[in-house]
């Protein structure tokens, strides 16, 4: 029979949810309400959204529990490059 216990509160995943969400809301409020010009805005969301996803993978992916540190840092450079295509990519096609 298999037995699961809970080790200690998950308090790392509370700290993260609430990080996430401040993050989403500054980006709302910079969005709606920032007399900033267009560019600027579209720096601190896109600057935020970077940090609230790698701040997710450490908190709620379980990136740093590995056994295999050296195939999740390979995962995550592939999923970067892959990101990164996408946007340029899109972001060029926009433009042509």
């Amino acid at each position: 029979m298999e037995q699961t216990t809970h080790k200690k509160y998950p308090i790392g995943h509370i700290i993260g949810f609430l990080l996430s969400l401040i993050m989403t809301f500054v980006a709302m409020g910079v969005a709606l309400h920032a007399p900033l010009s267009k560019s600027i805005i579209m720096t601190i969301i896109g600057t935020l959204a970077f940090l609230q996803a790698g701040m997710q993978l450490f908190m709620f992916m379980h990136v740093n529990e590995s056994e295999n540190k050296t195939i999740q840092v390979i995962n995550i450079m592939y999923a970067l490059m892959i990101a990164l295509v996408i946007v340029v990519g899109s972001i060029w096609v926009m433009h042509g």
